[in-house]
């Protein structure tokens, strides 16, 4: 018998897809520092104070092994889970995105990866397309990724972790004809899509900023508002290939958003740390 999808499965699956973020995010966080790892007691006690009831956290954990994305582990007789391998580098790559992101500069030029992968391995093609999109590289042709030059170390080192660099070619060089390169970008990646991203984190956290500025948070306020911060802020610096300025529209938000992340980051991060120690341990 075929299982069916009912409205009511369809909600709960939407809404462990919304924990499961959360959950990556408290492991990138905190999970890292405490030898890869946080009890079941840990995580479900930090997704509670989160709003997340237990029950949703377990369906969402079994979802994250199934994918390999997290893997159960015994500690000292106490159960718990850890990040699984791929998983921790993938985390270790994004924390120069998500932290410390470099703008790029005219002078930089571009970096082009030319791919073609048999019909047979198309895995492969997903996981190319899925690497060189977390790096932020746009779209120039079929088959053709385009970044700022200041990417290519990075995009030789992931394609070789990943072992797709046979499926590859890395050039680089300068935009010498035809066409205005501030067009040409606006093709290249979904400049309009990240201008709404972008507002949307201005809007929902200008006011916690004017907040905590007047007002220094207690460790469980910090907490329940960095978590979630830094979720959304996180997949931003994916999307975002960090243009040289004077390529991008003058109304540009990204600058503003930025800043905005890096001073709740300061702002925040050391509270709800201090929460989040006196909730895990590790026996």
């Amino acid at each position: 018998m075929t299982a069916q999808t009912t409205p009511a499965t369809t909600v709960a699956g939407e809404r462990e897809s919304r924990h499961a973020p959360l959950i990556l995010t408290l492991y990138g966080l905190y999970a890292r520092g405490e030898r890869n790892w946080l009890s079941v007691a840990s995580l479900i006690g930090l997704m509670a104070d989160l709003g997340v009831e237990s029950r949703a956290v377990r369906s969402s954990v079994s979802r994250m092994k199934r994918r390999e994305v997290l893997r159960a582990e015994r500690r000292e007789g106490v159960a718990g889970y850890s990040l699984a391998d791929s998983t921790l580098q993938t985390l270790a790559e994004g924390d120069v995105r998500i932290f410390r992101q470099a703008r790029a500069s005219r002078e930089d030029g571009w970096v082009l990866v030319v791919f073609s992968v048999p019909e047979s391995e198309r895995e492969k093609r997903h996981a190319l397309r899925t690497a060189l999109t977390r790096l932020g590289f746009g779209t120039a042709a079929s088959g053709v990724w385009i970044a700022p030059g200041h990417l290519a170390d990075e995009a030789r080192r992931t394609l070789e972790r990943r072992e797709l660099s046979a499926y590859a070619d890395i050039f680089t060089g300068d935009h010498v004809a035809f066409g205005d390169p501030r067009q040409k970008v606006r093709s290249w990646w979904d400049l309009d899509e990240l201008t709404v991203m972008y507002a949307d984190f201005l809007h929902r956290y200008r006011p916690v900023l004017d907040t905590v500025t007047r007002r220094e948070p207690r460790p469980l306020e910090a907490f329940r508002t960095y978590v979630p911060m830094l979720t959304q802020w996180r997949r931003m610096p994916y999307r975002d290939p960090g243009l040289a300025l004077e390529l991008l529209p003058p109304e540009w938000n990204g600058v503003a958003a930025g800043e905005l992340f890096d001073r709740l980051h300061t702002l925040l991060s050391a509270p709800a740390a201090a929460h989040a120690a006196g909730v895990f341990h590790v026996r």
